[in-house]
């Protein structure tokens, strides 16, 4: 008789691909067994997830934990976020380590371990954001690809940030050359500057402000440019963030080509709109984050791209603020207020309510985009982003049955506040297991700080 650290009896197992009735066996982190039955009297610990789904770990591949931002820091560290986002299901995530002007992207990678160390519920991987790029930077890229580290992200926007297109391009070259890939956060920057600069001189501060000054017609201008330049050095790209119907289209018509475009959206984007800028005082503020909230137009256009396999990835860009003591930093002048929002904890919740529930994608869909194409595309599959025998026992069970009203009571988040405030949610994680341990049992927690490890990354996928 085999001996199993877990066996999870009478779930229903959903991939990418396949729905199925089955049992999982678990052995030293890994899936060591999925069978119709599989005899658990000499298991350690026995899990009945009748009546429930087992998706694979989900992966946020978007993530700003403990990040330094106009002014302050974003309030979820790598314990408290990672917390939140063990209970909505989410295994693993790949956050951001960003280089100052004048550091080695070495040094910016220590920063962010130190902020990791010793901390993490879950695992965890980081993307490298460049800013300052020269040739000893991209022999480093070539370093750390080696070492691990093979997706770097570069802004099209922020004074401090943003990188010009010589550097967009050289990165793209060098990444197509070593096996990495760039993202880019694509925003025009000129015609940002010119309306943030105009709106505060004529007076107009209020946060609905900071919309009006990122039309769609910057993101769309600079996914166009960053697709184009990707286009000429023969690389792939993937574009955080996407929120409107504009850049959608260009994505769209870049992959009918066959170019190798990816592109991620995130829930605000699928389920607010600009009219929460409206919200009475200072309350817009919430929704301050870049790019900004759309038109209703653009969220059904987002809906009909992940249906369609345009977009491939859902993440959170989950960069928290406090409403009180840290947005209010802004609170004479849009132009001040910390861009970002809460949302590591909801995006399962929120996808499956809102998308499988509603029809908008199917369940297999919802595992692609939230767990299957995260992993392929950042070199995690198929160690992560499935349930395979060999694969590490990264599941999350998941009941459908349960219905509840979203309050920010419900959530542990560290932050004033959701942007999700009243949304119904149908079905909700209540067990997440983190290679073969429990770290969410029930809706409680029960995994131990610092059990999530780093991850090294190669194989990069286009899918």
């Amino acid at each position: 008789m085999k001996a199993y650290d877990m066996v999870i009896k009478n779930g229903i197992i959903v991939t990418a691909t396949d729905v199925y009735k089955a049992d999982i066996g678990v052995k030293n982190e890994k899936i060591v067994e999925i069978a119709k039955e599989i005899d658990s009297n000499n298991a350690a610990n026995v899990i009945d997830a009748t009546d429930k789904y087992v998706f694979p770990g989900a992966i946020d591949v978007h993530t700003h934990l403990d990040m330094p931002f106009g002014g302050t820091v974003s309030s979820d560290n790598f314990e408290t976020g990672t917390v939140a986002a063990a209970y909505g299901g989410t295994t693993t995530i790949i956050d951001f380590a960003i280089q100052s002007k004048g550091e080695s992207l070495k040094k910016a990678l220590e920063i962010w371990h130190n902020k990791a160390q010793g901390k993490a519920f879950i695992d965890y991987g980081f993307h490298i954001a460049i800013t300052d790029m020269n040739d000893e930077i991209l022999d480093e890229m070539k370093e750390l690809i080696k070492e691990g580290y093979p997706s770097f992200k570069l802004f099209m926007t922020y004074e401090g940030l943003r990188v010009n297109d010589d550097v967009l391009l050289k990165a793209l070259l060098l990444a197509k050359e070593e096996g990495g890939l760039i993202c880019v956060h694509a925003e025009n920057f000129y015609i940002i500057d010119y309306l943030v600069k105009k709106f505060v001189r004529e007076g107009k501060t209020h946060p609905k402000f900071h919309a009006l000054s990122r039309p769609t017609i910057a993101e769309w201008e600079a996914v166009s440019r960053a697709i184009k330049v990707a286009q000429f050095a023969n690389a792939p790209l993937y574009i955080v963030h996407l929120s409107c119907m504009e850049a959608l289209k260009e994505v769209t018509y870049a992959r009918n080509r066959g170019l190798p475009i990816m592109a991620e959206t995130c829930p605000q984007y699928l389920l607010l709109s600009e009219e929460r800028y409206e919200e009475e005082g200072f309350n817009g503020a919430k929704y301050v984050m870049s790019p900004p909230l759309r038109s209703s137009e653009h969220l059904q256009a987002l809906w009909e791209g992940l249906k369609c396999g345009q977009l491939q990835v859902v993440s959170t860009d989950h960069c928290p603020f406090f409403l009180k003591g840290q947005k209010d930093l802004g609170k004479d002048s849009f132009d001040k207020i910390p861009n970002g929002a809460p949302g590591i904890e909801l995006r399962l919740a929120l996808l499956f309510s809102y998308g499988v529930m509603t029809k908008r994608i199917t369940l297999q869909q919802f595992v692609e985009i939230i767990s299957t194409n995260p992993a392929k595309i950042f070199g995690l599959y198929p160690q992560k982003g499935t349930v395979t025998i060999g694969s590490d026992a990264d599941l999350v069970i998941f009941d459908p049955s349960i219905e509840k009203r979203v309050t920010k009571e419900l959530l542990h988040e560290n932050d004033d506040y959701t942007p999700y405030e009243g949304f119904k949610i149908t079905g909700l994680p209540v067990t997440t297991i983190v290679r073969g341990k429990v770290v969410i049992k029930d809706g409680k927690l029960v995994g131990q700080k610092g059990y999530g490890k780093f991850l090294k990354r190669k194989n990069l996928m286009v899918v």
